[in-house]
């Protein structure tokens, strides 16, 4: 089952994208390497509650 999941800038703390992930498949929390409009540059963003 799909389950939303919001992804966080490791950086900067603000809450930058929503992302879709399977639960059962990945049951660890998701982390992206995103760009951020806040930073101005490619950051990891990980999955928060």
């Amino acid at each position: 089952m799909q389950e939303l999941a919001t992804l966080e800038c490791t950086h900067c703390r603000n809450r930058n994208y929503a992302s879709t992930k399977n639960k059962k498949q990945n049951p660890d929390k998701l982390a992206l390497m995103k760009y951020c409009k806040f930073c101005r540059k490619h950051i990891a963003h990980k999955e928060i509650k």
